[in-house]
C-alpha cells in the first residue's frame, strides 16, 4: 500500500510538474505584452515595467525564476492589480470558490444517491422513469443555460431569491442548483445502475430470505458495493464542478477565484494566469490522488501488490 502511495505521489508531481511547463510556454508564445498599451504613450515606461516584473530576462531564466517561486509557493506580484500579490489573490478568492464547490459536491452526492436508490428500487415503474427522465435533463442542460433560466424565473418574474453577489445563504441556491443538476444526474444514473446490480448478488438474496427489511438490505448491505464506482467517478466531478464555478462566478458575480482568472486573462497579467492555473491543478490532482486511495481503502477487494502475486 505504501509503495502504491509513493507511486501515486510521484506520477502526481511529474503531471504537475507538466502541467506548469505547458503553462508557461503558453503564456511566453502569445504575442504582445501585457504593457502594450504604455507602447504608445512611452516606450520607456513599457520597458521599465517589463525589466520590473523581470520580463525582459531570456525565458529559460524566467521559467527557472518560475519554478523556484510556485516550489516556495510564491507566485508573485499581480501585473494589473496594484499593491497586489497572487497569493492575495488566492487567499481572499479561493475560499469562496471553494465553499461553492464543497457545498454543491454534497448536494450533488446526497441527492444523486438518494435518487438513483429509490429508482432502483422501484425499478421499470413510474418513479424510476421519472427519475431517471430528470436525470438525463439535468445532463443534457449545460449550467450556464440553467443559471440564466434560474435567475430569469426564481430572481426576476417570482422574486423568490436574490439574483446575484455571495452575502448570504440564500444567495448560494441558485448557483449550488446550477453546478450540482448534471453531477447529480450522473451519480444517480451510476447508483442505479450499480444498485439494480447489486441487488441481483446472492447475499442480498439471503439477506432477503432472512427477513430483514427493504431498506435494511439497502443501507446495511448493498450500498457500500453500490457506490464503489460513484467513488471512482469523484476526482472527475469535482474537477468539473470546480472548473465549473468559474462561469458560475460570473454569471452571478460571486467574487471567487473565476472573477479574477477571467480579469487576468482580458488584461494579459501573466502571474494571476500562471499561478492561479497551476494552483486549480495541484488541487485537483491532490483529490484524484486522495480519491485513488480513498477507493483502495473502501474496497477490501482491491490489493496492492507486486505482479506475479509477490
Amino acid at each position: 500500500m505504501l509503495k502504491y502511495i509513493l507511486k501515486r505521489f510521484g506520477i502526481m508531481l511529474i503531471t504537475l510538474w507538466i502541467i506548469i511547463t505547458l503553462t508557461f510556454i503558453l503564456m511566453v508564445s502569445v504575442p504582445g505584452s501585457p504593457f502594450n498599451s504604455e507602447q504608445s504613450s512611452n516606450e520607456t515606461i513599457k520597458a521599465n515595467l517589463e525589466a520590473h516584473y523581470n520580463l525582459d530576462a531570456p525565458y529559460h531564466i524566467q521559467y527557472v525564476n518560475y519554478l523556484k517561486s510556485i516550489a516556495t509557493f510564491d507566485f508573485g506580484p499581480s501585473i494589473k492589480q496594484p499593491n497586489q500579490s497572487v497569493n492575495d489573490l488566492l487567499g481572499r478568492g479561493f475560499p469562496i470558490s471553494l465553499e461553492l464547490g464543497m457545498v454543491t459536491i454534497i448536494v450533488a452526492v446526497i441527492s444523486g444517491i438518494i435518487l438513483g436508490i429509490v429508482a432502483a428500487l422501484k425499478h421499470n415503474g413510474f418513479i424510476d422513469y421519472l427519475s431517471m427522465g430528470f436525470a438525463v435533463l439535468g445532463i443534457s442542460i449545460p449550467n450556464f443555460i440553467l443559471a440564466t433560466l434560474l435567475i430569469q424565473q426564481l430572481a426576476v418574474n417570482f422574486e423568490i431569491l436574490p439574483p446575484a453577489t455571495w452575502s448570504s445563504p440564500a444567495h448560494m441556491v441558485m448557483p449550488v442548483i446550477a453546478l450540482a443538476t448534471g453531477p447529480m444526474a450522473i451519480i444517480a444514473r451510476l447508483t442505479r445502475s450499480t444498485m439494480l446490480e447489486v441487488l441481483t448478488q446472492d447475499y442480498i438474496k439471503m439477506a432477503r430470505a432472512k427477513g430483514l427489511s427493504p431498506w435494511k438490505i439497502v443501507f446495511k448491505h448493498a450500498l457500500r458495493n453500490a457506490l464503489m464506482p460513484v467513488v471512482t467517478i469523484m476526482g472527475t466531478l469535482l474537477a468539473g464542478i470546480l472548473t465549473g464555478t468559474f462561469v458560475i462566478e460570473q454569471i452571478f458575480a460571486i467574487p471567487g477565484m473565476g472573477k479574477y482568472f477571467v480579469e487576468s486573462i482580458n488584461q494579459r497579467d501573466y502571474p494571476v494566469i500562471m499561478g492561479t492555473t497551476v494552483f486549480y491543478s495541484a488541487f485537483l490532482i491532490l483529490m484524484l490522488f486522495l480519491v485513488d486511495i480513498a477507493y483502495g481503502i473502501l474496497d477490501p477487494r482491491i490489493k496492492f501488490h507486486k505482479k506475479g502475486g509477490e
